[in-house]
């Protein structure tokens, strides 16, 4: 298959994967929500209960990142989880605020229980990362960060995207901004460095049923959000 993706190389750990779970990565990155976000026709419920289930995904996310240091086999990758644990603590600052404007305080996100696909996704990631070695971890957590990146472009060029009065523009250009694409990159990079040190292709087949049931945890999440 053809792959015009902008992150990874051609032939790196990151491309196969997806192309090895091409499938479960259309359903999850084309999902019924986010072309809801693309038209802007997604009802508002379902938006605001993501936004709170999300915020209670970074707060696992940020173990998982800590794990991902502990595991961090070089001073330059330490910096570097490091910088993505602070990283993803200003998110949730920001995304606090921004759901203040969504008119969702912070007390009432905090007083939300986790749902189910929230704890099925984050505590499976941990699993993963607790089992396996960093490149276990990384797979497992790709598909949410390149994915988002991914989203985004893919939002951006639909030719159903809607510009003019879409309630969820804000949410997209995040995720669309410069900031958050070389984050992506960055990722899939990482990813497929990490494919040519730890034997990334000897082990390809389980890392790639790793990767296939993060899109479909990534999709449950969705879903979730549409039952809003």
């Amino acid at each position: 298959m053809n792959d015009t993706t902008p992150y990874g190389s051609a032939t790196g750990l990151y491309r196969r994967l997806k192309q090895a779970n091409a499938g479960d990565w259309q359903a999850y990155t084309w999902h019924p929500f986010v072309q809801g976000l693309a038209d802007g026709s997604l009802p508002l419920p379902a938006f605001k209960r993501y936004l709170v289930q999300d915020y209670l995904f970074l707060v696992q996310f940020v173990r998982a990142f800590a794990l991902a240091a502990y595991k961090a086999e070089s001073l330059t990758a330490f910096r570097e989880k490091a910088g993505a644990i602070q990283a993803l603590l200003h998110e949730m600052t920001l995304h606090v605020g921004y759901c203040a404007e969504w008119g969702i305080a912070e007390d009432a996100i905090l007083a939300e229980p986790e749902a189910a696909e929230t704890v099925a996704y984050t505590r499976w990631v941990l699993d993963r990362g607790i089992a396996g070695d960093i490149l276990d971890l990384e797979v497992a957590l790709a598909p949410c960060t390149v994915g988002y990146g991914e989203i985004a472009l893919a939002i951006e060029a639909s030719p159903t995207r809607r510009r003019d009065a879409n309630p969820y523009e804000s949410w997209i250009a995040m995720y669309a901004g410069d900031e958050y694409q070389a984050l992506a990159r960055g990722a899939a990079e990482r990813l497929d460095t990490l494919g040519e040190s730890h034997g990334g292709f000897p082990r390809f087949a389980a890392l790639s049923a790793d990767f296939g049931k993060a899109a479909r945890l990534e999709a449950d999440f969705w879903r979730m959000g549409l039952r809003g």
